[in-house]
């Protein structure tokens, strides 16, 4: 298995929660109450599409093929309580 990063946008909605999308993976929609939780279901939506892609053999978007194989750093969100 191996791991590839997507650039989310994170938005909060006015009526509470927030909204994350991507322009790496057209198709990416995922709303949540907190961050942590958007972004945990942002992950989980990626993967079905990821998936669905593969199991219909179409090709990835061309910034997802470019990073694949890399080495990756990644910076995430953490709550503080």
């Amino acid at each position: 298995m191996s791991e590839i990063l997507i650039d989310l946008h994170l938005e909060e909605l006015p009526e509470g929660g927030f909204v994350a999308t991507s322009d790496d993976l057209p198709g990416l929609v995922a709303q949540g109450r907190t961050l942590a939780e958007t972004i945990e279901i942002a992950q989980d939506v990626a993967r079905k599409l990821l998936e669905s892609y593969r199991e219909h053999g179409d090709e990835l978007p061309p910034v997802l093929e470019a990073v694949i194989g890399t080495d990756i750093n990644l910076r995430i969100p953490v709550s503080i309580v």
